[in-house]
Parts: C-alpha cells; structure tokens; sequence
C-alpha cells in the first residue's frame, strides 16, 4: 500500500527519542493533527523490536492452543488484579451478545498490599514456558514507547514536555493477548462489539485484517495492515484531558475471514490520578474523574465475573458512567 492511500494517517515517531526539541515538536504536531482529525492513526518509528513482536505472536499461538481447562485454571476471576485468562463470551458489550473472541490480560503487577487499588495487585501468570518473561518484555518495550507518546501529546497540548511523567507511576496500564478464532460456523458473531476504550490511548498490533473504525461520517471502515507498524487510538480519557480536542473513537473487529490475535497496551495515568481537561485557557467542558475508578467501573460493567459480584452486592460501583459515554456521536 502506497503511504499517500492509507487509510489511517501514518506518524513516524522516530523523534521522539531525538536530544533535538525541535524533532520532538515536529512529531507532536503530526501526532496532533491525526488525533483531531481522526483519533486512529498508524506509529512506525526506529524505536520498536520487531523481534519481540514476533515473539509475543509465537507465545500467543501456543499459549491459546492449549486446552480450555489448562487455560481456566488462570481464569481472570480467580486473580486480584483483573489478570489471567479470559474464556470466550466473559466479556459483554452489549446485553444478549458476547463477543467471538479468547484473551489473556496482564495488568500492572503491584506486589505491595498497600495502597490496594482494585486493577493494582499481583499479576496471575499461566504455568507456561517462557510465556512470563517474553510478554513482560513486550510490555516493558511498549511501555517505554508509550511513554514517549505521552510526552509528544504533552507538547502537543502546550504543556509542559514531562507533564504526565509523575502520574504515569504505577498506573493501570493493561495488556491484553486476544486470540480470535476463525469459526466459518459463526454467521452472525463478531470479534468485539462497537466500543471506545476507557483510558488515554491504545497501541495495538494486530497479526490480521478485521479491525473497524467509525469515521467522522458515520461510516465503518476496514482498517489494513500495515508492516512494521501499531495502530493507536484514542481513548475515553485523553477525550476528557483534550478538552475534546481529541475524540474517542468507536472501533470494532468484525467476524475474522482468518485465525486472528491482536496486542493492544492500553495507556493510562495513575490510579488516583483525576482525570480533568488541562487545555491552558480553556473552560473544561468535562467533568473530572478519578482515572482508576472509571477503568474499573467500565471494566465491571461488561465482565462477567465483576457482574456477578455486584449482583451479590459483593462490589458496588461508584459514580459509574454507562458504557459508551464518550466518542463522536455521544459529543454530537
């Protein structure tokens, strides 16, 4: 594909790492213009180890090709970080639909008791060779991009260049192993349902086609893959830091033509960080919350198992908002 005919805008985040202020200001206006523009965008950038990309492919494959009761002795219930394996249908959108998809969720392991948030605490690990250090190591590789990101978006929003830094301490910052089977039986199925994420921004790399995004004309489109790039997104809560600057915006994968895993890291603040617009001279048009507690009150309201607990008034939710309150249309 031609760079002048993708879809998507394409940013190369090379200079960020540059010592050079004004490289670092050239990539955080063109990382500013297809977040307002789009909100979904393709990375490249000298910083990323396409070796560890395709490991974590590999341990994902043969991980998942286990069998379903070796994978649910590390079911995402059983761990005290919202970590471990996530079975099909665990997850629910919408009510009377479940998504055609299996994951492994590796949240920020936090082995100190105190603070206990709910998504801070030990990560739980499968009894599965290497399966540990290589998916550690692609989340701390993609951690370090991301933080760089944050930086560009800092600047981007005429901030200070390390204005995210002392809040990006021990923040929730998710990685989900997803694994889409290809079921020809499945008509009607998709991947996952329409939805935009909870927190700043998301860097995925996916291993096929079968990602949609909702453009601003209401339209789905197909999202191709592109060599030696992630796909970024933005998130529910960098819509409210924006100032609505930067719009979440909605995605979805539909029914897979193809056996299909994706990889995304999604980027958040600290737990007790209050997420409120820091435009300078704006006047917020948002409500501010508590990052953490909008991760987890979005989180609870579409897993199973955290259902079942407020059912059993085992876990109350605070100040929780309905899924999908952020986005184009719900702006509109």
């Amino acid at each position: 594909m031609h760079e002048d005919n993708y879809v998507l805008p394409m940013v190369d985040i090379s200079k960020l790492s540059s010592p050079n202020l004004a490289d670092r200001l050239d990539v955080a206006k063109a990382l500013d213009q297809a977040c307002k523009e789009v909100g979904f965008l393709y990375i490249k950038g000298d910083q990323f180890n396409p070796q560890l990309f395709t490991q974590i492919q590999h341990i994902a494959k043969a991980y998942f090709a286990q069998e379903e009761k070796l994978k649910m002795q590390h079911y995402i219930g059983l761990s005290e970080n919202h970590s471990g394996y996530v079975p099909i249908g665990e997850e629910q959108f919408a009510s009377n639909t479940y998504d055609l998809k299996e994951a492994y969720d590796v949240n920020y392991d936090y082995p100190l008791s105190t603070p206990r948030r709910p998504l801070l605490g030990p990560t739980l690990w499968p009894d599965f060779p290497e399966f540990q250090t290589q998916v550690l190591a692609y989340y701390q590789h993609v951690k370090t991009v991301g933080h760089q990101i944050f930086q560009g978006f800092a600047l981007a929003l005429g901030l200070s260049e390390d204005f995210f830094t002392p809040h990006l301490q021990h923040p929730p910052s998710q990685l989900r192993l997803i694994h889409y089977p290809y079921n020809p039986a499945a008509e009607d199925s998709v991947g996952i349902g329409a939805h935009t994420d909870y927190e700043c921004f998301t860097l995925l790399l996916p291993t096929a086609p079968g990602l949609q995004v909702l453009n601003k004309q209401g339209e789905w489109i197909d999202i191709p893959l592109i060599e030696n790039s992630m796909v970024m997104n933005i998130g529910d809560m960098m819509e409210i830091l924006s100032n609505g600057r930067y719009l979440a915006t909605k995605h979805r994968v539909k029914r897979v033509q193809e056996e299909r895993y994706s990889f995304p890291l999604f980027f958040s603040c600290d737990y007790d960080y209050v997420i409120a617009p820091v435009m300078p001279n704006e006047a917020p048009k948002y409500q501010p919350l508590k990052g953490g507690d909008h991760l987890f009150n979005q989180t609870a309201q579409t897993f199973s198992y955290l259902k079942q607990r407020i059912a059993k008034g085992e876990l109350t939710l605070n100040n929780a908002i309905p899924l999908s309150s952020f986005g184009l249309a719900e702006q509109q």
